[in-house]
């Protein structure tokens, strides 16, 4: 391929890319009372949201649907055409209804509109064409109309969908805000997925308690908290004081350079050559914040500390690697 046919579809891409950020972008000036309409109706929902669409709008559906039930929105999508010849009947009052078409006169949903005015659900429509027939007949409109396709001939949904795409990811992530949907509330939904299972472990699920974790008194000559941290193998220890609180941290690298220094282990004290503001984590934390922690500060373990600022806990690096934290 040549220098200017690469160049010619570089310069093709890039307006492909532009026209549909572009439409994006437009959808903010949209944004009014129908959306937040939009967004009370669906968390008003009693039942399920059915999403419906057909074509590549039934594909957004798809897309939308997933969406809004890993995030706590229970959905289904519902192919129009099968609509009407009996998958309707996944459809039971107290459920919305969100339906995209671009024209607002695609035949297939007009078709099973009756049905389910009969059943009194409440229709939603995502729609480029505000004043279309399907309009007229559903509760709530959203305007996702675009300047241009990004085809070239101005036909093939491409700016449309992507426009469409992303007004329905607001309305899934505003009301997953509205509900307080937690990290551990995707992870229960997600319990295989990479994203799910950071959020399943907790400090707590992974650290080191009781005997395990090497602890001293500030007084300890350093020769014993050598030992401690030689017994106990975690390459630290903590220091409390005579409350019982952390007082400090040892490590490995802190006994490297005491000894680059030339002063002898026979005549200092634990809280002596502790670091005084160690970093600490809570137990309730996530184990990927306490993975967070250690990247930004390059440490490979952390104190768990109480309300009374005692340590009841140590996690190190190893145990995050080992439960795929990452």
């Amino acid at each position: 391929m040549s220098d200017d046919r690469k160049s010619d579809l570089r310069r093709l891409a890039a307006r492909v890319l532009r026209i549909e950020a572009d439409a994006i972008l437009g959808l903010i000036g949209k944004l009014d009372e129908r959306f937040e309409r939009a967004v009370e109706l669906l968390r008003g929902c009693g039942g399920r949201v059915i999403v419906t669409g057909m074509g590549k709008s039934g594909l957004i559906g798809r897309k939308i649907a997933a969406t809004l039930a890993s995030t706590g929105t229970p959905a289904h999508f519902l192919h129009p055409a099968e609509g009407v010849h009996g998958d309707l009947g996944m459809v039971a009052r107290g459920d919305v209804v969100l339906a995209l078409s671009n024209s607002g006169e695609t035949d297939e949903l007009l078709a099973i509109v009756p049905p389910l005015k009969r059943l009194g659900v409440p229709i939603l429509l995502l729609t480029g064409n505000p004043a279309a027939s399907l309009a007229r007949q559903c509760e709530v409109v959203i305007d996702v109309s675009v300047p241009e396709e990004a085809c070239p001939m101005n036909l093939a949904p491409t700016s449309s969908t992507t426009a469409a795409l992303a007004l329905g990811d607001a309305l899934a992530l505003a009301l997953l805000e509205l509900r307080g949907f937690r990290p551990e509330d995707y992870a229960a939904l997600h319990p295989r997925g990479a994203l799910g299972w950071r959020a399943l472990f907790r400090v707590a699920d992974l650290m080191l308690t009781g005997e395990a974790v090497p602890v001293v008194p500030a007084g300890t000559p350093l020769r014993e908290v050598i030992v401690e941290m030689t017994r106990k193998r975690k390459g630290m220890t903590t220091v409390i004081d005579g409350a019982g609180r952390l007082a400090g941290v040892i490590t490995d690298g802190d006994l490297r350079r005491l000894h680059l220094t030339g002063r002898s282990v026979d005549d200092l004290t634990a809280g002596q050559v502790a670091s005084a503001e160690p970093k600490t984590i809570r137990a309730e934390d996530l184990a990927s914040k306490a993975l967070e922690v250690m990247e930004t500060w390059q440490i490979t373990s952390l104190v768990i500390v109480d309300e009374a600022r005692r340590p009841v806990g140590l996690i190190h690096l190893h145990d995050i690697l080992r439960a795929k934290i990452v």
